[in-house]
């Protein structure tokens, strides 16, 4: 038996981890109801999910792929309801209205280039620009990177959607090897790269704030 025997349940895994993935955003969501603030909390894992969605389900159309619809779609529902409440607890609401304007301005810029690109180019050429987009959002995190060094501290970092995104891309990355697809095996490749280099950090550079619940339990 070959790989491609085993192209749909890979397809599943790697579907249904990536909703699974999708679904830790909930953790981040609790701790900023718990907070009563999202200040603090780094938006762009939710509104460049958003994005990123959107783009992909472009692709997934243009590629015709089933499973890539389907998680794209679950993915744009759940990270519009997590930018809800981020959104519902931002003591900096216009700010966030900015930012959630300029990604929408950019996410329609290339939907409107999809429809006017030549369609035996488009496969190709969308491939390049949402690869792109996903090395810039899989690496957004490091770029807290010296505040991180800095304090020595990664509780700034989204380890849920990290750690669960890190085993999606690595299933994703066999669905594209299956398939011999260039794009999803290259961004996924790199993808992992930088999640294997996101998750090193939190063995570096511990987080306090578990450290401090660690010690008030002692006292307690």
């Amino acid at each position: 038996m070959g790989l491609e025997d085993y192209k749909e349940l890979v397809a599943s895994c790697a579907s249904i981890c990536t909703m699974a993935q999708m679904s830790a955003g909930t953790l981040i969501c609790k701790d900023i109801y718990q907070k009563g603030s999202s200040k603090g909390f780094d938006p762009m894992p939710f509104l460049g999910g958003i994005g990123m969605c959107i783009l992909m389900l472009q692709y997934a159309w243009i590629v015709r792929d089933p499973a890539m619809i389907n998680v794209n779609v679950f993915g744009l529902l759940t990270n519009t309801a997590y930018m809800a409440v981020y959104y519902y607890y931002s003591p900096h609401t216009k700010d966030t209205r900015a930012l959630i304007g300029k990604v929408a301005a950019f996410v329609a810029a290339f939907l409107a280039y999809a429809q006017v690109e030549d369609p035996e180019k488009l496969e190709f050429r969308f491939g390049l620009i949402v690869t792109g987009l996903f090395f810039l959002l899989i690496a957004s995190p490091l770029l807290h990177i010296r505040e991180i060094i800095r304090t020595k501290n990664t509780d700034i970092l989204p380890f849920p959607l990290i750690f669960m995104g890190t085993i999606v891309i690595s299933l994703w990355l066999l669905y594209g090897i299956i398939i011999n697809n260039v794009f999803i095996i290259f961004q996924n490749s790199v993808g992992f790269v930088l999640s294997v280099a996101q998750l090193s950090l939190f063995v570096i550079y511990p987080s306090k704030s578990k450290d401090k619940a660690s010690s008030q339990e002692k006292k307690d």
